[in-house]
């Protein structure tokens, strides 16, 4: 289990920044911190004195910084927007190379607070307004409502369609993203597209898997498996491809990020603890036609194909090439909308839920497989 108590999370952040928990009966708890830019930071299944699963960034948070590359003050789901690469990228100035030197996100979700507009025990709704331009010089004017709600056992039943066994607990919540064009002017491919992207970040498992499962088929007719090259080759003990999932290191020691395609994407990916008997899972509003829909590229390149981007990412940390500073030792679970081709006052929504659940592993296994594709037991 994450050695870190909820309580000792909560005391330390509320050090700095002021918390709204969402709470149930039955001891699941949601940490929600709105000057993070409206980030979930953390939660809990077992009341304040149980364990927290999000990963913080103690040391960036303590020293108070901001306006930096990535102000990474961690967290369980934070809010950002895509591409992250190519000539459509919302990370890169125009003419800049693309690599870490150069990497920026952009001030509108990096800094500053989402403002409240309702608060209580099961929902924070909040929005921001504010503008991003593209390394193409396009420029976006953006308004994002942000919901996260607390979720309870019948509603993860129906969002799983899988029953949740008596043995097996669990805290869950969602955050439901709409992204509307507050300009005069259409959003359209020629000048770059943007998507909602919804990133979690974990504390690293010694021993534990990303587990990604995805359509089997052929290449010619579905495409590849999976991406795992954006940072370089990954070692074959660290990023194993099966015929429908794929199982990836999350120990936060090796810099490497793998993606799947909306062709191949199913509507949930996930993470085990095989030490603390811990089962993760994001799950998101895959369209049923997500292969027909443009999805943003974020290869750290010019592309060929700017909209033959992932729905589906998930990054384990490490250090980066030729050595200096880590981000923090974490992984992620990544989802990601369609692009945002849309006319003035149109809106897109991204709906990503975060499932833990804590249980004996044969309960989980069996939760687990028809979900993700695997035996947890192999892992």
């Amino acid at each position: 289990m994450p050695a870190d108590r909820h309580a000792e999370d909560l005391a330390f952040l509320g050090r700095f920044t002021p918390i709204h928990q969402l709470k149930s009966a039955d001891g699941a708890v949601v940490a929600v911190a709105p000057a993070y830019q409206g980030r979930v930071m953390t939660s809990g299944l077992d009341g304040p004195g149980g364990a927290s699963f999000g990963w913080l960034n103690r040391r960036f948070i303590e020293a108070g910084r901001t306006a930096t590359a990535f102000d990474n003050y961690g967290g369980e789901d934070r809010f950002w927007l895509g591409p992250e690469g190519g000539q459509f990228s919302v990370f890169f100035a125009a003419g800049d190379p693309q690599d870490l030197a150069h990497w920026q996100t952009p001030e509108g979700f990096n800094q500053g607070s989402f403002a409240v507009d309702s608060a209580d025990t099961q929902a924070v709704r909040m929005h921001k307004d504010f503008a991003v331009t593209n390394a193409s010089e396009t420029r976006f004017d953006c308004h994002v409502e942000r919901t996260i709600r607390l979720l309870d056992r019948p509603q993860v039943h129906r969002n799983l369609r899988q029953a949740i066994p008596a043995a097996v607990r669990l805290v869950a919540f969602e955050t439901d993203n709409v992204l509307t064009n507050a300009s005069d002017k259409p959003w359209t491919r020629q000048g770059g597209l943007l998507s909602l992207w919804t990133l979690g970040q974990f504390k690293p498992l010694r021993r534990g898997k990303v587990i990604v499962p995805f359509k089997s088929g052929s290449n010619k007719e579905l495409g590849p498996k999976a991406t795992t090259d954006y940072f370089g080759p990954i070692p074959p003990d660290r990023c194993q491809v099966k015929d429908d999932h794929l199982l990836f290191a999350c120990d936060g020691q090796f810099r490497g990020k793998i993606g799947v395609s909306p062709a191949r994407a199913k509507d949930v990916l996930g993470s085990f603890d095989p030490e603390a008997n811990v089962l993760t899972l994001a799950q998101f509003n895959l369209p049923p036609d997500a292969a027909r829909k443009p999805y943003v590229n974020s290869l750290w390149e010019k592309q060929k194909r700017p909209f033959a981007g992932d729905a589906i990412n998930s990054y384990n940390d490490g250090p980066p090439p030729g050595g200096g500073e880590m981000l923090g030792g974490f992984y992620e679970l990544e989802t990601s909308s369609p692009a945002a081709e849309l006319a003035p006052g149109q809106s897109l929504r991204h709906v990503h839920r975060t499932i833990h659940l804590s249980g004996p592993c044969e309960a989980l296994a069996d939760l687990a497989h028809p979900l993700l594709g695997t035996d947890l037991k192999s892992i």
